[in-house]
């Protein structure tokens, strides 16, 4: 490691809670205290991405990013080492940058010391001492082909490319952030340690130090690790490149086989750090929320599209802004192109109103404030600042969007969505020539010198997630109506709270007639009630800083929402509402229908979805007539388009109640008047129809098979097993078989199935295994995965089988073991750190009649194991003639070949 003295942290500003310093080699630091959360996040962020790559670089940055997980002298398995510490873990790569994180257990000092003072360490060690060694590339450069290979599969991942690229003639914005696949096939090691050794330095780097920590020592861990790293002699190159204006209409076309259609319209904006942009973002919002977006209304109310969003890039240069549509292929594409460039081209005729503006305001701040509220998001958003200029971005951005007005925004959507500044279609030559020209970026240093912010965000209590210590401050207890409650109130960050209702209801015969309408209800409910439309609807969660989400199965609804401690009362009286009067619109019936349908038939030729649905299909061998039956994608498309607001109101009114079920919170609030306005909501709603929970036990007579499914012009496959076992989750092996399949394939990249057939083939860039235990009924499902080359997948199909024949014949080791084990009970303690968790997981307690002392055994029964239990359990429940396998993708294109 280059070295350099010790040098002390200088601080340079501290806004709302968050310290600014920086290091005498040029690192930036961010210290951000938060004791409401026992977890503690460490990004460093390196101010490289595809923006500073050069000719034959194309993908450089990204495949870097992949090469620091190799280890270096000091940390040779970085993510063995961070699944043993129970770590969430990640590299990304952008535009402008690259980042790597992890949030790892803070719970008790001595843990949060530890885990704080081993991510510092790793971070400063991987930044200069990686060893990006040539063996490594020949394995890794497959996994990255076959991560480029899996976005080709997608049409809409490609148009954007194709837009983006379109889009810049000369500024590096044009490339996409994977690359390309010959320069990824082809990069010599030299140029990657090249690349590596000259954006690789303390002076090009932002680290972020976010939750339970102690700030004196985060600061002295700092200054030894990164304080003794040498910045090089040579300064840094900087980009300079700028897009020259804009001056026509441009057009790209992807023609690729598929099952439904894509319009994508983008406009070259200003810099992240230019007021103008805040104005874009306030734009995004206006015009791609669903249903008061301009989109919605323009193009899918009057079914020329059935979907449409919006995409800004907030970017250190100007960027763009993406304006999307989706139609099935029955619809006229040059209807709906039309559509949408009038639309987004004729605001000066259409002026943005001070109630569209008003809206996409509390939107956008709703949003920021529930992710304020959560410091490992703060870690990595204040690092996307960073990259775009300086991390103080992210409030002054905040007061910009605050601060604008219809008027600016109207003249901000004229001067820049028009049709010469606009990469669609064919190039139109025009009679007159009309630039968009770019502002001048802004001198950050003058702009943000007197910057102060505003007060500090209220910080949240120390919590202890250990499961006993939970158990003892939940408060249970019963309606009178017969929902079941679990209350956990603490002082939380931003005075949040979260809050989970499952009801349950029906019966097998009650609603096998209504199976499509049933999935069809959660979404349909939060599209009005009697009193609010759908749009109306929106603007009132928004107004409440409050993110609902409704979802269910058959037989069970659940709707939970994120909110702050001061709306908890009004936003019971809309959840009230929402279940008891829902609206129930023709109209928004179908919209929903006609958006399902487009996903599902965009779905039909992707080889992980029809891979997945085989499986399923083969392990629950149920006739059509049976509630358990799995449907093709064509007969879920022929369910659909029957169901009817007629079968709705009828589940509503016949079967849905508020006797069954569970009600769970986690966070700021008043128990009592949560429990009071709980009685309330759900008083006197009764329902003729008996409950009785559709049971659905293991298939364990289903036989082994090998099959596959031809997808052509597909450059990704896609490798899926199954097999199902009859256990529950407190079967007294199912510990030992979880931490098994820990060490088979759900150990990330640590894994048996990782090592092997990515780090070590590189064949796949995703491969594992999962391990899913029912609670009340006896059944655990066992998946296997990997994506690859079509013509890899004889390979994968071997491999796997091997790496799981070599588990069954020689066992797990000591040292496996005690990695799982670590692993495994972190990462339960970590997941216990977050107040959505933990509502779900109280949730969990109730219907499968327990408290948190099941964890607390659980995790000690994972403690306790030993070698020889694993093994027995493993070779007792896994049978790999049993395993049902289907390989999809463009095979007879490889056999061509």
């Amino acid at each position: 490691m280059s070295q350099a003295a010790d040098a002390a942290l200088e601080h340079s500003t501290t806004i709302e809670g968050i310290t600014a310093y920086r290091l005498e080699n040029g690192a930036q630091v961010l210290l951000f205290p938060d004791e409401s959360k026992s977890m503690v996040t460490v990004n460093m962020t390196v101010f490289v991405g595809s923006r500073h790559e050069g000719y034959g670089e194309a993908g450089m940055a990204h495949l870097l990013e992949h090469m620091l997980f190799k280890g270096t002298p000091g940390n040779e398995k970085i993510p063995e080492e961070l699944k043993n510490r129970g770590a969430n873990f990640n590299g990304t790569t952008w535009l402008d940058r690259t980042n790597y994180y992890e949030t790892l257990p803070a719970t008790t000092p001595a843990q949060a010391e530890g885990n704080l003072e081993y991510a510092i360490r790793l971070e400063a060690d991987r930044l200069m001492n990686s060893f990006v060694k040539g063996e490594d590339l020949i394995s890794e450069m497959t996994v990255v082909r076959n991560e480029f290979e899996s976005g080709e599969n997608n049409p809409r991942r490609i148009l954007m490319q194709r837009v983006q690229s379109a889009a810049f003639d000369w500024h590096n914005y044009g490339r996409s952030t994977i690359g390309n696949q010959s320069d990824i096939e082809r990069v010599p090691i030299d140029r990657l340690q090249a690349f590596y050794r000259k954006f690789y330095r303390p002076d090009n780097i932002m680290v972020v130090v976010a939750g339970k920590f102690d700030m004196e020592r985060a600061q002295e861990l700092i200054e030894q690790n990164f304080g003794s790293l040498a910045a090089p002699d040579v300064p840094l190159d900087r980009t300079y490149t700028t897009e020259p204006p804009q001056d026509g209409e441009r057009t790209v076309a992807l023609r690729r086989v598929g099952n439904t259609q894509y319009i994508m319209s983008a406009y070259h904006v200003p810099p992240a750090s230019h007021r103008d942009y805040a104005a874009i973002e306030i734009l995004a919002y206006i015009f791609g929320t669903e249903p008061s977006g301009r989109l919605y209304q323009d193009l899918v109310l009057p079914e020329l599209a059935s979907n449409s969003s919006t995409f800004p890039l907030a970017l250190h240069d100007p960027g763009l802004i993406m304006f999307n549509a989706q139609l099935p292929v029955d619809k006229s594409i040059e209807a709906a192109r039309q559509a949408l460039i009038q639309s987004v081209e004729e605001v000066a005729a259409k002026p943005i109103t001070a109630e569209e503006l008003s809206r996409a305001q509390t939107q956008f701040l709703k949003e920021r404030e529930l992710r304020a509220a959560d410091s490992m998001s703060i870690a990595v958003e204040l690092s996307e600042w960073a990259a775009q200029g300086d991390w103080r971005l992210y409030f002054l951005f905040r007061d910009y969007v605050e601060s604008l007005t219809p008027e600016e925004c109207t003249a901000v959507a004229t001067q820049y969505l028009n049709r010469n500044n606009r990469t669609l279609g064919l190039f139109i030559p025009s009679e007159k020539t009309q630039k968009v020209e770019m502002p001048t970026k802004p001198n950050l240093n003058e702009l943000l010198a007197d910057y102060v912010g505003r007060e500090d965000i209220q910080q949240g209590e120390a919590f202890d997630p250990d499961p006993l210590a939970i158990e003892a401050r939940t408060e249970r207890g019963t309606l009178s109506t017969g929902l079941k409650t679990a209350l956990l109130p603490k002082r939380t960050r931003g005075s949040t709270v979260n809050l989970t209702i499952n009801l349950r209801y029906g019966n097998e015969q009650s609603l096998l007639p209504l199976l499509a309408a049933n999935e069809f209800l959660p979404e349909m409910m939060m599209r009005g009630t009697q009193d609010l439309s759908y749009e109306q609807l929106e603007d009132r969660l928004d107004a409440l800083r409050a993110e609902m989400r409704m979802s269910g199965t058959t037989g069970l609804l659940s709707l939970s929402v994120e909110t702050k401690r001061e709306s908890m009362s009004d936003l019971l009286q809309l959840v009230a509402d929402i279940l008891r009067h829902p609206r129930f619109a023709r109209e928004e019936l179908e919209v929903i229908k006609r958006q399902q349908i487009s996903r599902i038939e965009a779905q039909m030729t992707e080889p992980g979805t029809l891979a997945g649905i085989e499986v399923q299909r083969k392990l629950s061998p149920y006739d059509p007539s049976n509630i358990r039956y799995v449907p093709t994608l064509a007969e879920r498309i022929e369910r659909y388009q029957s169901v009817t607001v007629e079968q709705l109101q009828e589940i509503h009114a016949t079967q849905l109640d508020g006797r069954y079920g569970e009600i769970t919170a986690v966070g700021d609030f008043d128990p009592e008047e949560l429990l009071a306005a709980c009685e309330t909501i759900f008083q006197g709603w009764t329902s003729d129809v008996s409950f009785a929970r559709i049971a659905t036990p293991a298939n364990t007579d289903v036989p082994g098979s090998v099959s596959e499914i031809m997808t052509p012009d597909k450059a990704n496959a896609i490798y899926y097993a199954g097999m199902q076992i009859p256990m529950r989750d407190d079967d007294p092996d199912y510990p030992a078989l979880l931490v098994g399949n820990y060490v088979l394939g759900a150990g990330a990249l640590s894994s048996r199935l990782g090592d092997r057939v990515r780090q070590k083939e590189g064949l796949s860039y995703g491969v594992g295994s999962g391990l899913n235990a029912h609670p009340v009924d006896k059944r655990t499902s066992l998946t296997l995965y990997a994506i690859t080359n079509p013509e890899n997948r004889d390979r994968v199909v071997e491999v796997i089988s091997e790496e799981l024949e070599l588990l069954l014949a020689d066992g797990i080791t000591a040292a496996e073991l005690d990695a799982a084990q670590q692993g495994l009970l972190q990462s339960e303690q970590l997941d216990r750190t977050q107040d959505r968790n933990l509502t779900s997981t109280l949730a969990g307690t109730i219907f499968a009649n327990r408290t948190m002392q099941y964890y607390s055994d659980f995790e000690q029964h994972i403690a306790d194991l030993d070698v020889e239990t694993v093994n027995a359990a493993l070779r007792k429940y896994i049978d790999p003639e049993r395993l049902v396998i289907v390989t999809a993708g463009d095979f007879a294109k490889v056999a061509a070949e």
